[in-house]
């Protein structure tokens, strides 16, 4: 029987074991059912449910990044996560500049 803790790729690179993407899988699961039952079974105000469901958003991209996606502080996966953190950075930039902008402009208008 073939055991081995990872598989990897011709290109050398490092796959997860099954037990890995079992765990992902599961962490996914979970992290996609709480908020469904936040928000089907209310027991927090909405605005708790809210940010929490963001924050369970926010740790399942994590997850899938980790189990799936193999990003991790390894040496050769070093540029992909400075990749990453640049785009994520760019898109925040973005979207809370114009959400500001948006924001400053409704101001203004209803001073006038």
């Amino acid at each position: 029987m073939y055991k081995q803790s990872s598989l990897h790729s011709s290109a050398g690179t490092r796959h997860g074991s099954r037990r890995a993407y079992l765990v992902g899988f599961l962490l996914s699961v979970a992290l996609t059912l709480i908020p469904f039952a936040l928000v089907i079974f209310p027991a927090l105000p909405r605005i708790g449910t809210a940010w929490l469901v963001v924050a369970l958003g926010a740790i399942q991209v994590l997850v899938h990044l980790r189990f799936f996606l193999h990003l991790d502080t390894a040496e050769e996966q070093r540029w992909n996560l400075v990749a990453l953190i640049f785009s994520a950075v760019v898109i925040l930039l973005l979207v809370g500049l114009s959400l500001w902008i948006m924001d400053s402009i409704h101001h203004n208008m209803l001073a006038h």
